[in-house]
Parts: structure tokens; C-alpha cells; sequence
């Protein structure tokens, strides 16, 4: 069972549920007559339960179960975080495909007919938009005087860094929306639209408070310095892509101190990273907590391990599962990045060419719907590093959101990006040592596309994917084409608009103050 117990929390968090009523006005007001003191009085550990609660709202779709969500009218399987962040950012991608064809889910996997209307980009905004008011809510009130608690000071800044990534992600999926903060929460009138530079700057600087107040350590699952500093380097690894201004060299600068002072160092079995036993892994900066027994959901790592399993072509029970769910595959974008044949996979030195299942599969997806067509990828699974482990229905293994492996990457992309914080041969360095942990050969010299082929071989089904290919211009147009992208077996291209994802019609409802993006 993993440090941070998510318990029963529903009693305790009385703010306001973020839902389509709600997102009516955007005025964020509770619900409910809220007296924390009264409550610390009853619980004096009822502020740990409340930051839990704000915490798994990453993790799962609901503290009440599996099958309820956060999220007013969303399917509870469907709307979680992870699902979502994967659906957007690994399925419009390069590397995975899934079969399902379900309405929505289809154009994602195939980066084809986009709407305002598709209920998966609905999912990740209104996820978004629950978590933002409500954290800002509980900093409101834990600022207040009268509020004594010990670690007062370190619960606002973790509170504040949740509420700085739920808008990282709005920047990066959606490119604009409506800042809520301490000042403007109970404001009884739509709030204005922020652009993405305005939301940049706002993450900026909360982000740059935050590294100079919050806790160097902290029990696994929160939020630390260098968590903050690993989400200030992707902040600035991305920028001149949100903001039309290059910040490489403070990327390179903050990964240099996460890699310099956080005390990770990378696992010689990369495979720990992506086991049930990961919560040990001394490689993993921030996880997303999963738990067979005690964190539930069929949208975290669940979706991962049962969706890349199938009971016809494979025997789940050897992942760690009772289910396949017969789902993903990945595509030869990805895996024939470790060689262009099956035999030649099959004989990559590399150990993240063997977490893909070709038994039964082809190597050419003729047909993304035919799950025989791409090997499922087996990068997460149910059981420990070493084999062992029970079987069970939901996932027990922790999602990685950010690791060290990344931090490496970043500062070598970065030293090639003219960072003056950096060096190429320092880059290369901690490349070729990404690659000598999976048991491949060095390179001999850093190319920014050595360094893109590296982050899918390492960080791909890890939810960056399609950020990565934009930062490079390799996402929409025809510079690059992947199987079915635009809808087309051998692929074709897509519009520049989608470099963003249209925002949800049901937000433009609710804020006549919002507008859509350009193309949709």
C-alpha cells in the first residue's frame, strides 16, 4: 500500500463540485457554509485529508469509488486525469493507437474530425477546471488569521503547485481559458478569457514563489522543491511554443537542479519505473497514486495495463490483471524506432524493445481497429519488477508523471537549443547514460532528432508524446507522417490548427467571455 492513503474524504471536502452547473458563471463560490476551524477542531488531521483530496483528483475519478466522478454527468471511467492526459497526448500521436472506435475516442486516435463536441476534450478541461477552484478555494482559507495549523505554510504552497499544473495543462492542451485566483474566486460574473501567455506568466510566477517556500522533501506522492523545478523546466522547455519566446536556457537551469540537488538517480531495472512496486523507485520525481485495494479507478494505470491486454492473444494474469480489455496497440513509429522488422525488435539489445507482445500480432497495422494489427505495448503492468505479485482487477502501479530520464533529456535538447546554462557534451552525457541503463549503445554526437527518438524510446505512453512533436514542428503538416494519422493507413496531413485542441463547447456555453481557437 502506497504512503499517501487516500481515505474517505467525502465528508471533508464541502467546496463547491466543478461541474457543468457550476461552470455556468465561474463564480466558484462554495456551496456550503465551510468552517475549517470548526472542523480542524473535530480532525486535527482534516487539512492532510483535504490536500489528499486535491492530489487524487490526478489520480482517480473519485474518492467515493471507482464508479462515481468528480465531474458532473462524466462516465467515472472515462473522465479521470491520466486516462485523459494519455487519450490526448499519447493516442493523437506517433505512438499508440486504439480499436475501440468509440465516438470521440476514434478521431483522437486518428487526429482526424476534431469538434468542440468530443467528450474526451470536455473530460480534461472540466478535470482541470474541478481541481483549479478548488484549490484555490482552500488557500483562500487557510491564509485566513484565524486558521492555526503547523504546516500551514507547506500545505498553501503544495495547493498552489496543484493549482500551477492544472494550468500547465490548459496551456498545453487548450492554449487559453479563465484564470481563477485568490482575488477574482467569488466573483458573481463570468471571468475574462487569458490567453496563453497570460496563463504562462501567472504558472511562472507562482511556480518561482513556490520553489523558494516549499519543502526540499516530502513523503512520496507530494509535491517538493524539485517537482516544482521539474515542472519549471517543462514550463520553459515549451515556451516558445505557448509564448512565441524561447526559454531553453531557464529549462536547462531548473533540470540542472533537480538532476544536481534532488537526490533521484535512474534505476538499473528501467522496467521498476512501470511496476507495481514502483513506489520505490528511486528514478520517479512525482507519481500519481494507484492502489488495487485503496485507489481504484478504471482511468489510471488500469486503463494502461488492461487496455494493452488481451485474453486472445495473451493470458493477463501474467501482467497482474484479471482483465483485457483488448485496446491499445502501439505502432511502428514507435517500436520501429528499436528496429524496422519484427526480427530485428526481437533482436534490439535495447530492454524497452522487449516491453512490447508480438505473439499474434503483426508488425503492420493494416487496420487500426483489428487488435492483431501493432504490438500492444507491456510497459506497465500489474506485477513487481522482479515477476511477482498478486493478481487483481485494478492497477497497483503508480503513474509516473515525472522521472529523472525526462530531466536528462530535457537538458540535452535543450543544451543543442543554444542553452547557455548547458553543454552539448554534458547532454550527450546524460543521454547515453538514459540509453546504457536499457542496454543500448551510445551515439557519438547529439542531433535534436537523436534527442526526439530518444524521448519516444524512453517517455512514450507516458502522456508527452505529442507535446514533444510539436515543440519539434513535427505534429500537424506533412514534415513527418505516422500510421493513420489524418484518418490514412500510411497517414497524411493534418491541419496546423491542431496543435491545440478545440475548447469544449460546453465551457463556451457556460462563459460567453471564452472564444474558440482558430480552425474549429
Amino acid at each position: 500500500m502506497k504512503n499517501l492513503t487516500l481515505k474517505s474524504l467525502a465528508f471533508l471536502f464541502l467546496f463547491a463540485m466543478v461541474s457543468n452547473s457550476c461552470m455556468r458563471d465561474l463564480d466558484t463560490t462554495p456551496k456550503v457554509d465551510f468552517t475549517l476551524e470548526g472542523l480542524l477542531a473535530n480532525d486535527p488531521n482534516a487539512v492532510e485529508g483535504l490536500l489528499s483530496r486535491l492530489y487524487a483528483s490526478f489520480a482517480l475519478s473519485s474518492v467515493n469509488g471507482p464508479g462515481k466522478s468528480d465531474i458532473d454527468g462524466a462516465d467515472a471511467g472515462e473522465s479521470p486525469f491520466i486516462r485523459g492526459l494519455v487519450n490526448l497526448q499519447d493516442f493523437t500521436a506517433d505512438d499508440m493507437k486504439n480499436r475501440w472506435g468509440d465516438n470521440g475516442l476514434d478521431q483522437l486516435t486518428t487526429a482526424s474530425n476534431w469538434t468542440d463536441n468530443n467528450k474526451f476534450f470536455k473530460y480534461a478541461y472540466d478535470r482541470l477546471y474541478y481541481t483549479i477552484p478548488q484549490a484555490t478555494n482552500l488557500i483562500r482559507i487557510m491564509k485566513r488569521d484565524d486558521v492555526v495549523y503547523a504546516n500551514k505554510e507547506e500545505v498553501i504552497n503544495e495547493l498552489r503547485f496543484l493549482r500551477a499544473m492544472s494550468y500547465y495543462y490548459i496551456i498545453d492542451l487548450f492554449g487559453k481559458g479563465v484564470l481563477v485566483t485568490d482575488a477574482n474566486f467569488n466573483s458573481s460574473v463570468p471571468l475574462p478569457e487569458a490567453s496563453r501567455k497570460e496563463l504562462f506568466t501567472y504558472v511562472e510566477s507562482e511556480l518561482l514563489d513556490v520553489e523558494g517556500k516549499i519543502a526540499a522533501k516530502n513523503s512520496y506522492g507530494r509535491a517538493n522543491k524539485a517537482v516544482v523545478r521539474m515542472l519549471l523546466a517543462k514550463l520553459y522547455l515549451n515556451s516558445e511554443v505557448y509564448t512565441g519566446t524561447p526559454k531553453y536556457t531557464e529549462a536547462a537551469t531548473y533540470a540542472g537542479k533537480v538532476i544536481a540537488e534532488g537526490g533521484y538517480i535512474l534505476e538499473p531495472n528501467v522496467r521498476k519505473n512501470f511496476s507495481a512496486d514502483n513506489n520505490t523507485s528511486k528514478e520517479i520525481i512525482f507519481p500519481l497514486i494507484a492502489d488495487a485495494l485503496t485507489s481504484q479507478s478504471y482511468g489510471n494505470t488500469t486503463y494502461l495495463v488492461n487496455g494493452s491486454l488481451s485474453t486472445d492473444t495473451m493470458i493477463p494474469a501474467d501482467f497482474g490483471s484479471t482483465d483485457g480489455w483488448a485496446g491499445h496497440r502501439a505502432t511502428k513509429a514507435w517500436y520501429g524506432l528499436f528496429g524496422n522488422s519484427a526480427a530485428a525488435l526481437a533482436a534490439s539489445p535495447d530492454k524497452r524493445a522487449q516491453l512490447f507482445w508480438t505473439g499474434g500480432q503483426t508488425y503492420e497495422m493494416t487496420n487500426y481497429k483489428t487488435w492483431t494489427d501493432g504490438y500492444p505495448s507491456t510497459k506497465f503492468w500489474n506485477k513487481n519488477s522482479d515477476g511477482t505479485g498478486s493478481v487483481s482487477t485494478f492497477s497497483s502501479t503508480d503513474f509516473p508523471l515525472f522521472r529523472l530520464s525526462d530531466t536528462y533529456l530535457i537538458y540535452a535538447e535543450c543544451a543543442l537549443r543554444g542553452a547557455s546554462s548547458a553543454t552539448v557534451g554534458q547532454g550527450l552525457t546524460y543521454l547515453n547514460a538514459v540509453r546504457s541503463r536499457a542496454g543500448a549503445a551510445p551515439i557519438a554526437s547529439l542531433t535534436l532528432q537523436s534527442v526526439l527518438d530518444e524521448r519516444a524510446r524512453e517517455l512514450n505512453f507516458e502522456g508527452v508524446r505529442r507535446q514533444d512533436l510539436i515543440r519539434f514542428g513535427k505534429f500537424t503538416g506533412s514534415s513527418y507522417i505516422w500510421p493513420w494519422k489524418g484518418g490514412v493507413e500510411d497517414g497524411t496531413s493534418i491541419p496546423s490548427y491542431y496543435n491545440v485542441f478545440p475548447v469544449p463547447s460546453t465551457a463556451l456555453q457556460a462563459n460567453p467571455n471564452l472564444t474558440q481557437n482558430a480552425g474549429y
